[in-house]
């Protein structure tokens, strides 16, 4: 493997509830090597989006060390932490999260244009064509159907060229068609970009295309599957 690009260490969370603490996480390790594939899977309320949203900086482990192209996440504020999101991190959702009031083009641009690019409409465009949305640059997400929508996003989520891609249930909200069409574009856009893949998904046939698996059950990890 080459080296690592996401490491975390003995993470947990815990966080108060009625009954006193509850722990979501217990003591998880991990590595992820640039151009790797890892699912997350488990039933809901396993552990896997707590989980995803440590390895993205999104929130901290009441234990252990993320560190994500070299930094440890733990040891940065808050904006230091979103740096390094921007610098390093893709995300898409199941639910998309497009700017109604943007087309498909500005959505793309709109990350490239808050770093500075030059080129981002041109990469925007780019990249749309590059999902088969070429004709569809001035659409906004009402006129899109979900596939396009997601699409979009994965479009928006790649532009940046960012070192690691979160996807939480990218295919979630869509048929099986459409999300087999997804499925395959985010691996095609791995492979081609040597972008870490990150996914959080019930779909176990989306689940075994990734390189490595893990899956959780209470917050524990119960099975992991390596090349």
């Amino acid at each position: 493997m080459s080296a690592s690009i996401l490491d975390a260490r003995n993470l947990s969370k815990v966080v108060p509830s009625a009954e006193g603490e509850l722990t979501i996480l217990h003591d998880l390790s991990l590595s992820l090597g640039k151009g790797d594939s890892l699912a997350i899977v488990g039933s809901s309320g396993s552990g896997k989006s707590t989980l995803l949203g440590l390895l993205a900086g999104l929130d901290l482990p009441s234990g252990g060390e993320v560190s994500l192209a070299g930094r440890a996440l733990s040891r940065l504020d808050e904006d230091q932490r979103a740096r390094v999101r921007a610098e390093h991190v893709g995300f898409v959702f199941q639910s998309f999260q497009l700017l109604d009031n943007l087309n498909a083009l500005e959505n793309v641009m709109l990350p490239l244009e808050l770093e500075g690019r030059q080129d981002a409409r041109p990469r925007a465009r780019q990249l749309l064509e590059r999902v088969g949305l070429g004709q569809r640059l001035s659409h906004y997400p009402r006129q899109l159907s979900g596939g396009e929508q997601q699409r979009v996003a994965i479009a928006r989520a790649f532009a940046a060229e960012p070192d690691v891609l979160f996807a939480d249930e990218p295919t979630g909200n869509l048929d099986s068609h459409t999300g087999e069409r997804i499925s395959d574009l985010l691996f095609q856009l791995n492979q081609e970009r040597g972008t870490t893949l990150v996914l959080v998904t019930h779909d176990e046939r989306l689940a075994h295309r990734c390189r490595r698996l893990i899956r959780l059950e209470g917050g524990r990890l119960v099975e992991q599957v390596e090349p």
